[in-house]
């Protein structure tokens, strides 16, 4: 086939999902629910962080922040998902699909430093906690931060470029989106240098980012074991178990999709893989923190007292 250079091409097709009819409708209805669900999660946090003196903490900081990355990541690929499941026509012009890469990849690194980022300040916390707040200040927190967006924006910066940089003989991508993997497959010149790409500054990012999240964890559970109070213990796992859950479910899903060779690049696994890192999670984020969190639970009772029942919206009968 002749190969089209990526300058002169305008957009790509999106397979999608599935082609059934009855399907496209049960998955829109469900992912309707789940992208709504996660915005008023993510927003919620965020507005409860804000809202919550007590939660004014470098953790919370930081959470609010990955509710923020969350609800980019969810908002990048959900919208555009939904509108092809109810369309014709899913295409996407060259521009929409190298935003729409640059967002997710940038989103995912993020994420992924920025937990990274949480576990050394839940260490600080535990191990070293008389100076927690001399070590954690105001300043070390937004220089902490800003280098977690700057190493997500850079490394997304290179992925994208040097994805776009190819020459397509195809316009047919496999995908509900717009992603590395599936890209690659339209390639029709040689993409080695490309996955040594994405496998070096890709997984440098991932796998520092969770040799950071182990370090930190294998430090905070030490200390844990040489606490006599048992009440001490239980807090103290009950703060990072939210935490380790996240961890787990973020880095396991990223590093198999971008960390494996190309020959194991399977359509269907690929998108199983990339609905659940990029929509489920976000959504499934801010309940973990939520649900398990007494924190944020006692802060959104608070919340609830002070602006609805203090207010008479809801009078007590006492």
């Amino acid at each position: 086939m002749e190969a089209v250079n990526n300058t002169l091409l305008s957009e790509f097709t999106l397979v999608g999902l599935t082609e059934d009819p009855r399907l496209k409708l049960i998955l829109f209805a469900l992912f309707t629910v789940v992208y709504i669900l996660t915005v008023i999660g993510n927003i919620g946090i965020i507005v409860l962080i804000r809202l919550t003196p007590h939660l004014q903490t470098p953790m919370y900081f930081f959470l609010s922040h990955l509710s923020f990355v969350d609800l980019c990541y969810s908002s990048d690929i959900a919208p555009g998902m939904l509108v092809d499941l109810l369309s014709e026509s899913k295409r996407i012009f060259i521009v929409s699909c190298a935003m729409q890469l640059f967002i997710l990849f940038a989103a995912g690194t993020i994420e992924a430093l920025l937990l990274a980022t949480m576990a050394y300040d839940r260490y600080v916390a535990v191990c070293q906690p008389l100076h927690y707040m001399a070590i954690m200040t105001k300043k070390c927190c937004v220089l902490l931060l800003s280098m977690v967006y700057t190493g997500g924006i850079m490394s997304s910066m290179i992925h994208t470029g040097c994805t776009f940089q190819l020459t397509f003989c195809h316009w047919e991508i496999h995908h509900f989106c717009c992603d590395i993997p599936p890209l690659l497959k339209l390639s029709c010149t040689n993409t080695f240098t490309n996955e040594v790409v994405l496998f070096i500054i890709g997984g440098s990012m991932a796998i520092s980012s969770l040799l950071a999240v182990l370090i930190s964890y294998a430090a905070i559970i030490s200390a844990v074991l040489q606490m006599r109070s048992s009440a001490a213990r239980l807090r103290v796992f009950s703060t990072c178990a939210s935490h380790f859950t996240v961890v787990t479910l973020c880095f396991g899903t990223i590093i198999f999709t971008y960390l494996r060779p190309s020959s194991a690049y399977s359509p269907d696994q690929d998108k199983a893989l990339s609905l659940f890192y990029s929509v489920v999670i976000p959504m499934l984020n801010p309940l973990i923190y939520s649900l398990r969190n007494k924190d944020v639970k006692e802060g959104l009772r608070k919340i609830i007292v002070r602006k609805f029942i203090l207010r008479g919206i809801f009078p007590l009968n006492l």
